[in-house]
């Protein structure tokens, strides 16, 4: 087991990243302060991993748990009604701690819930998904979607532990891998070119699944979320380089239903059009773009938004971002393969031609 911390004052919190993790429940009993929890899977997780968290856990721990429907789908108000219906049928007061059991829509909806149940309970993350170990389950952030705009609804909650157990990555299907791919990508992109290089070297043996590869990409990435979530744990400045790809991604969920893309591939065609504009700007040279693009076709991404998507539906569902200021378009975009920057100050054109590059 490896651990690092996020250094965030009295809020700081470990993440343990390590195979058989799930079954350690004295990593968690510890922070149950009332030796309470409710946890929170779905119906694709649950009779995966349910069983190995509620035997580690033990007899010692009262638990509840509430099994939702999986999909981006349910990423949603009425969602998170179920889980207040149980935590208040069963009587959890504000010591009881949620218990995120899954991937990124399971991790962000319960810390919605937690940090709004009685104005804030504790919760802890155990991603299932590699997208949720390198990415969702560290931060705080919390949320849900509304049709209008993904995230739109949500708050900085975070969580007292996040225990990714590498073992549960055996079952992920190929489509969720790659997705998870896309933000070990980001990292690279937006903070450290030598990780890059690293991907590239080393895609083929993530794809496979190696478990040392797996293992290197997953700590690298939670160590530069965990550096940049310590700088600006409410999103104030540089943390807002981690949403690279995100707002041309978000873009493509809300105009698909959040129903035929996963977040991940949407990340990833969304990076690759950022890259393109930063190319349209002058700011990323021809050689760069290309490896950009190689790395993300190894990665089994997809590099074109759907095929009935226009400019104008592109503009009008980007303007619904939690970047824009004062009604100006704020994206990240990239100075150098490692060096990303959010800016509003850009060309109108460059966007236009590189939405035209993407839709045609």
């Amino acid at each position: 087991m490896q651990t690092l911390d996020v250094a965030l004052g009295s809020r700081s919190y470990p993440i343990h990243i390590g195979t058989g993790l799930l079954g350690q429940g004295a990593l968690i009993r510890p922070l149950l302060r009332a030796g309470t929890a409710l946890i929170v899977t779905n119906e694709t997780i649950a009779p995966l991993y349910l069983d190995a968290l509620q035997t580690g856990l033990g007899d010692a721990v009262r638990q509840d748990v509430v099994v939702l429907p999986d999909g981006e789908q349910h990423k949603q108000l009425s969602t998170c009604m179920q889980v207040y219906d149980r935590l208040l049928e069963q009587r959890h007061d504000r010591k009881t701690t949620l218990i995120a059991l899954g991937g990124g829509v399971v991790g962000d909806l319960t810390g919605f819930v937690a940090a709004t149940y009685q104005r804030g309970v504790d919760f802890i993350q155990v991603p299932t998904t590699l997208l949720a170990q390198v990415d969702s389950s560290v931060g705080g952030k919390t949320g849900v979607n509304h049709p209008l705009g993904k995230n739109m609804i949500g708050a900085f909650h975070q969580p007292r532990l996040v225990l990714a157990d590498t073992d549960t990555l055996a079952t992920l299907p190929d489509r969720e891998l790659a997705a998870g791919i896309a933000e070990v990508i980001k990292y690279g992109l937006i903070r450290d070119a030598d990780f890059f290089s690293w991907l590239e070297d080393h895609m083929d043996a993530l794809v496979a699944r190696d478990p040392e590869a797996m293992a290197y990409a997953i700590r690298v990435s939670c160590e530069v979320k965990a550096d940049v979530v310590a700088e600006d744990e409410t999103e104030q400045g540089v943390r807002a380089i981690l949403n690279l790809g995100h707002t041309f991604g978000h873009a493509i969920e809300t105009a698909t239903g959040y129903s035929s893309w996963l977040h991940g591939e949407a990340v990833g065609t969304g990076m690759l059009m950022a890259a393109c504009m930063s190319r349209e700007l002058g700011w990323l040279d021809e050689r760069s773009y290309r490896r950009v693009e190689a790395l993300i076709l190894r990665a089994g991404l997809p590099q074109h938004p759907p095929a009935n998507m226009t400019p104008a539906q592109f503009m009008e569902l980007m303007a619904v971002d939690k970047k824009a200021e004062a009604g100006r378009l704020r994206l990240v975009l990239q100075q150098g393969i490692g060096d990303a920057v959010v800016t509003a100050d850009f060309d109108p054109g460059a966007l236009e031609r590189t939405l035209g590059q993407f839709t045609d």
